[in-house]
């Protein structure tokens, strides 16, 4: 038996925000034409992450950010339990909680920061023709340094699902299927909704947000930059 805990929408905004931040980061080390795509890959992450926000506002008990954010006490309890006396959440741990609010404010720090970069040589994000110069070239710095911390942010991850995943725990398959069995969660654990007016009122969000990004794309294809 099996219990429903990752919603349909959830489920596909984390492997199109896995696919969009992947593509990005190769893109702006391939360079030249291929700026083209990061710039476009940004504005789809943005638009993504916020879906996430919004979502952790309204969506389901598993994806909603009053459910599983814990405070930083209850972080340092779960981390000075024993591992053996560590009761399977469902849904994200206290630990994992922050690594996902966490990614999103790095992710989200860099996309946005990024509609404002301008390298002076390629590549201008969509919206540096209503900001000032300094303001883009103060973006584009924090955009450029950010760049570490997105690589240590999804570094940490990936780290944390291969060592859960040689610990035996089932990280990646739950996220796919949205499954995961009854026996491996606490008693009484209620499935999240995952019914037609869920996914209909995450297909309007993401049509809405979907609207913006393409208007931020094609404002992009002309401010003189990598798309012209």
């Amino acid at each position: 038996m099996t219990i429903r805990i990752w919603d349909l929408p959830t489920r596909i905004f984390h492997a199109a925000l896995a696919l969009s931040v992947f593509g990005a980061i190769v893109t702006v080390k391939l360079g030249d034409a291929w700026m083209d795509w990061h710039v476009r890959l940004g504005i789809i992450a943005l638009a993504l992450i916020v879906f996430r926000i919004i979502w952790g506002l309204i969506g389901p008990r598993y994806v909603s950010f009053s459910q599983f954010v814990q405070s930083p006490v209850m972080v340092w309890r779960y981390l000075s339990t024993r591992p053996a006396s560590k009761q399977k959440a469902a849904g994200h741990n206290p630990l994992g909680a922050w690594s996902v609010v966490a990614m999103l404010l790095v992710l989200g720090a860099q996309a946005s920061t990024g509609l404002f970069a301008d390298d002076e040589i390629l590549t201008q994000g969509p919206l540096v023709q209503f900001v000032s110069e300094s303001t883009s070239s103060l973006l584009t710095g924090l955009h450029q340094w950010n760049e570490t911390l997105v690589y240590i942010v999804v570094g940490l991850h990936l780290l944390a699902i291969l060592i859960y995943t040689l610990k035996g725990e089932r990280l990646i398959e739950p996220m796919v299927t949205g499954e995961v069995p009854a026996h491996e969660l606490p008693p009484y654990t209620k499935p999240a909704r995952d019914d037609l007016r869920v996914r209909g009122a995450a297909l309007l969000l993401a049509v809405a947000l979907g609207a913006v990004a393409w208007w931020l794309i094609e404002l992009a294809a002309n401010t003189g930059g990598s798309f012209n």
